[in-house]
């Protein structure tokens, strides 16, 4: 689903990826580990197209979309879950994710408001609450449940748990392991 061939990206003049290669098959669970300044964001970025490669390929699906605007490559089936939540501070949480709705991808069940409620059920406590009243830990929940409502084909989530806490890390976790199950 995803290759990722000897990146190099750079942040102005200062290289941070050198030949970064890595290999995501449809289905499957990967996780990037390493310690502060690694590199984990900046791949990511990388393959969003927020900070596109210099140098090398990034295949989905088979189509090199290295250089791409992030929207496009969204567009084409990539999530994405940033670990500075981004989301809109003067929406409500119904708003948030009704703004991200995209029509499910062929083969496959959609998410909704109702499923997002379902496995986020906090989210509908608070749904008429503003972004910018939410708690770390809400901001982050809504983040991962918009990216969800975009119904994409690959979801890659930087930090996905941070400011969770521990019952809601369990519930991120499971619904992981249901997006691997549906493939």
């Amino acid at each position: 689903m995803l290759a990722v061939d000897k990146i190099c990206t750079f942040y102005e003049d200062a290289q941070v990826l050198f030949d970064v290669s890595l290999e995501i098959q449809e289905g499957e669970i990967v996780a990037l580990l390493g310690r502060n300044g690694a590199g984990k964001t900046t791949t990511i970025r990388s393959i969003m197209g927020l900070t596109p490669p210099r140098a090398g390929r990034v295949l989905f699906k088979e189509e090199n979309i290295a250089g791409l605007p992030a929207y496009t490559i969204a567009n084409r089936g990539v999530g994405f879950v940033p670990d500075n939540r981004r989301i809109f501070p003067t929406l409500t949480v119904k708003q948030n994710l009704e703004i991200a709705r995209k029509g499910r991808r062929q083969g496959r069940d959609g998410w909704s408001l109702d499923r997002i409620y379902h496995h986020f059920p906090k989210l509908k406590e608070i749904e008429a609450r503003k972004g910018e009243v939410l708690s770390g830990g809400e901001q982050q929940m809504l983040s991962i449940a918009r990216t969800l409502m975009g119904n994409p084909d690959l979801v890659l989530l930087d930090e996905p748990t941070e400011g969770l806490a521990p019952i809601m890390v369990m519930e991120v976790m499971k619904i992981i392991r249901e997006l691997k199950d549906k493939g």
